[in-house]
């Protein structure tokens, strides 16, 4: 059912935890299956992730999909990260039931949260960066679940 990627990265997340004062921290959620993911950027002056950590609660697969995200984002610079979508991270993953595509959404937002928290912090804009769900399950079907 689930890859031995996603098994690792359930069984031994990379990158738990906090950073305090980060630069930026996105909190994103999904109301239909109640994970919550928490996710902290500290971006250095040329805009390059030098840390990411995160907080899950939730099932297997958003704590293996959070885990790898941070992967994929650290040692980025903003726009890079920005680029670091849910198909990105399940594919690293070497891909997720399709009841569990919903989980690397909200990996996908959380990044995206973090990366506006550090945005309005700074008072920049980043080019192609939408304002984040708080809920990714709003526009969400049914059998996305």
């Amino acid at each position: 059912m689930y890859s031995e990627k996603v098994m690792d990265h359930f069984q031994n997340p990379r990158n738990v935890g906090e950073i305090e004062n980060a630069s930026g921290v996105g909190t994103v959620g999904n109301a239909k299956c109640g994970d919550i993911m928490r996710i902290y950027l500290d971006i250095d002056d040329d805009g390059i992730i030098r840390d990411c950590k995160f907080k899950t609660f939730g099932c297997g697969a958003a704590v293996a999909t959070s885990s790898m995200a941070t992967e994929l984002v650290m040692g980025k610079s903003v726009q890079e990260a920005l680029q670091v979508t849910n198909k990105a991270v399940m594919e690293a993953l070497d891909g997720l039931p399709p009841v569990k595509v919903h989980c690397s959404l909200l990996a996908e937002e959380g990044i995206h949260a973090a990366l506006w928290d550090y945005a309005e912090k700074k008072g920049i804009k980043i080019e192609g960066l939408e304002k984040p769900k708080n809920d990714i399950s709003e526009g969400l079907e049914e059998e996305d679940y």
